[in-house]
């Protein structure tokens, strides 16, 4: 049979089906069992997905409060970029506009810290490198994720959402020390 001839007389789903094709639904559906139930397993213990918040924010309020977390933890500046050093356990914020993560970060290592995210102008993707930790920042929301960094190090943050002409120089940083 060919799609150019009529369709047949008899009603589709009154057509016994077959044995062979019975074993495949069968096949697929416990597949699919598996893996429903394998999403919060690898959510839980797995360590792939971020456990985040967003919450409404405006740019005006995130750059005030980047602002001030800056003018109270900063120890310096690279490249005239402030370099910030805040204490274990605080909220940390670092700001996405053209074309940078705004500022450095120095984190403690083995010590957890609410890292605050927020776009000034346009989406923006923080790419944490080489980690992988990936996440979309959108002017007006703010996420936020709980991190613990395990080794020290320089890390990249790299933009990988296209935001412009700039976007290839789009780069942040976070140094991790040790304790």
């Amino acid at each position: 049979m060919t799609s150019f001839l009529p369709p047949s007389e008899r009603i589709w789903w009154k057509v016994p089906v077959g044995k062979q094709e019975l074993v495949w639904i069968g096949i697929a559906l416990v597949w699919c069992l598996f893996m429903f139930f394998m999403m919060p397993y690898w959510h839980l213990y797995g360590k792939q997905n971020l456990s985040n918040e967003a919450y409404q924010t405006t740019p005006a309020k995130f750059q005030a409060r980047v602002d001030a977390m800056v003018e109270q933890f900063k120890v310096g500046e690279e490249a005239g970029m402030p370099v910030v050093r805040p204490p274990a356990g605080s909220d940390v914020y670092m700001l996405g506009r053209l074309w940078q993560w705004y500022p450095i970060l120095e984190l403690q290592k083995d010590q957890s810290y609410r890292l605050h995210l927020s776009s000034m102008d346009w989406q923006h993707g923080f790419s944490l490198q080489p980690v992988n930790i990936n996440l979309q920042i959108v002017p007006g929301y703010e996420m936020v994720l709980t991190v613990t960094p395990d080794q020290a190090g320089e890390f990249a943050v790299v933009c990988n959402e296209f935001c412009g002409i700039g976007h290839h120089t789009m780069l942040g940083k976070i140094s991790v020390m040790e304790n």
